[in-house]
């Protein structure tokens, strides 16, 4: 499969680039992109939530009243958790969310969100550039040359550019990552992704040696 290369000012260059059929244009598999999303947000938990049980509050563990005769329910303590201020029943506990993932698995689940980027004609491929000193304007402009100013946006880059990342920091729209960090949530995240022509070799070798 072949994809035209677009210039930074949107114009087609009159290059085209090979696009591997064996990773952009596979038969997707959904179930493997819900894994993998579920995996990535999971590792992004901190898993620090925590309430007091009624061993934890503070409180004094006198008895509160005598145990028959009242004509109400049994009290052992103020630190009940029937009472206010007692401790909570089976309230969180600090736990590990991750979970293991087989990594033919996460291979297969981000070929299939770039196919359906492809599928979906929310790709393209763009001339390698560079940003000479970190301007937002500068980056804006080549958003709106690529008519992708007001889309969530990925952009992919073949190695780290400090100058492009520090371009895009401040827009909420863009992301700037580098080919072999790219994960599919990001991918299934952004409404259009721009790969640059450099990236998509990086890509191939990757998903080849994976």
């Amino acid at each position: 499969m072949e994809a035209k290369v677009l210039s930074i000012s949107g114009q087609d260059t009159g290059r085209t680039v090979q696009l591997d059929d064996s990773i952009f244009a596979i038969e997707p598999n959904d179930h493997a992109i819900y894994l993998d999303v579920k995996q990535i947000l999971a590792n992004k938990r901190q898993g620090t939530h925590k309430s007091k049980e009624r061993s934890e509050v503070s409180g004094s563990t006198r008895k509160l009243k005598r145990q028959k005769g009242t004509g109400t329910a049994r009290a052992g303590s103020i630190k009940s958790p029937l009472f206010r201020g007692g401790g909570r029943v089976f309230g969180p506990v600090p736990r590990d969310y991750s979970f293991k993932l087989n990594k033919k698995v996460k291979l297969l689940a981000r070929k299939s969100a770039l196919t359906y980027k492809v599928k979906e004609n929310a790709f393209i491929v763009v001339e390698d550039f560079n940003i000479e000193t970190p301007k937002t304007k500068e980056f804006i402009t080549i958003c709106k040359n690529l008519n992708v100013a007001d889309k969530k946006t990925i952009f992919v880059l073949s190695e780290t550019n400090k100058n492009i990342y520090l371009s895009s920091r401040n827009l909420q729209q863009q992301k700037v990552v580098q080919a072999s960090s790219l994960n599919t949530y990001e991918i299934l995240h952004a409404k259009a992704m721009v790969l640059c022509e450099s990236s998509v070799e990086v890509l191939h070798k990757m998903f080849k040696i994976s």
